[in-house]
């Protein structure tokens, strides 16, 4: 008898990933151990991620990959240390190896939510450094995914936000995401069939974060006013956002060298002519590459920016973020940092 449909379906998941990973990183069963790539599991103790631990010791052990994981504590409840150390002997007595708990201080910067994320992945960074990883998992599901694109949709950022998260992102491809086209019902069966101990953070059903909010209001409420498969179809939506989206920059890559004049100055006239998304693109990878932060470009600067080629009446400089100025002078536009 085989594993449990969602036993099953977690490890092909992971079994995928990890034939992508060799794929990269082509090594020889017989090799030594210690030269096969390390995948390392980011759990933080939760049911996706202890799920993906889970299925990457398992698959590991059957293929030429070395299989860690970290957990981080963020510091921001009582007990997290020993909660951490806990997760970390969770992994360990799944056979993963090595294993890290780590310890960050979380910021103010965006809101206390963005502020963890930033603390998290940094440290994630800083031990895919250390321990030489090929890749380092994420447990977020197809659910995180819809709740991702609803959030984009309400800050009203554009498409880019609507592609949520890629399923491979990071320096070097770094973060892959197995678990994208897999419901977070179909991951917490999976704890439950092989009696996985799991933690619950507060923090996902405290009202306080806008996620949780839309986690245990927003989405019900949707799928009561338009039926089931709303977080199916906001998945799909963002794979086909994201789709259009690369297509976007792509042309916007390409288009940029075609306005500008030989001395390298942005021309007017040639944006105006490109369509409206392509010259956004074009105006702000411009501005990044002058130095603006892109964390801290949003769309308001960007239209901001945009006026200056299609509703041109004489207007000044405009200050964006990372103390660049643009502005437009000789039927060019000049972009500098100050």
């Amino acid at each position: 008898m085989g594993p449990h449909p969602a036993v099953a379906a977690i490890r092909l998941a992971v079994r995928r990933v990890l034939h992508d990973v060799l794929t990269e990183h082509p090594t020889e069963p017989a090799a030594p151990r210690d030269t096969h790539p390390l995948v390392l599991v980011a759990c933080s103790g939760g049911a996706d991620s202890m799920a993906l631990a889970s299925a990457l010791a398992f698959e590991a052990r059957k293929l030429p990959v070395r299989a860690g994981g970290v957990t981080v504590d963020h510091g921001l409840q009582d007990g997290s240390a020993g909660r951490a150390d806990e997760v970390a002997g969770r992994m360990t007595s799944l056979g993963l190896g090595p294993v890290e708990a780590v310890t960050v201080t979380v910021g103010r910067e965006g809101g206390p939510e963005a502020a963890a994320r930033d603390a998290r992945y940094a440290a994630l960074d800083a031990a895919a450094e250390r321990h030489g990883a090929a890749a380092v998992l994420l447990g977020h599901t197809r659910d995180d995914q819809a709740e991702t694109v609803l959030l984009g949709l309400a800050r009203g950022s554009g498409i880019r936000s609507l592609s949520g998260m890629a399923a491979v992102s990071g320096a070097r491809g770094r973060y892959r995401r197995p678990f994208l086209q897999l419901d977070r019902q179909t991951v917490r069966k999976a704890c439950i069939a092989q009696e996985l101990a799991v933690w619950d953070d507060p923090h996902n059903s405290d009202p306080a974060y806008t996620r949780s909010r839309l986690r245990h209001e927003g989405l019900p409420a949707l799928e009561k006013a338009l039926g089931k498969g709303v977080v199916e179809a906001l998945a799909r939506t963002a794979q086909l956002s994201r789709d259009d989206a690369d297509a976007l920059d792509t042309w916007a890559a390409d288009a940029e060298t075609s306005v500008r004049d030989e001395a390298g100055a942005l021309e007017c006239a040639k944006l105006f002519g490109l369509p409206p998304a392509v010259r956004r693109r074009v105006l702000r990878r411009a501005v990044i590459a002058e130095g603006a932060p892109a964390g801290s470009l949003f769309a308001r600067h960007i239209e901001e920016l945009d006026r200056l080629i299609t509703g041109w009446r004489g207007q000044g400089a405009i200050n964006l973020p990372g103390r660049v100025e643009a502005r437009r002078q000789g039927g060019r536009l000049v972009i500098r940092q100050g």
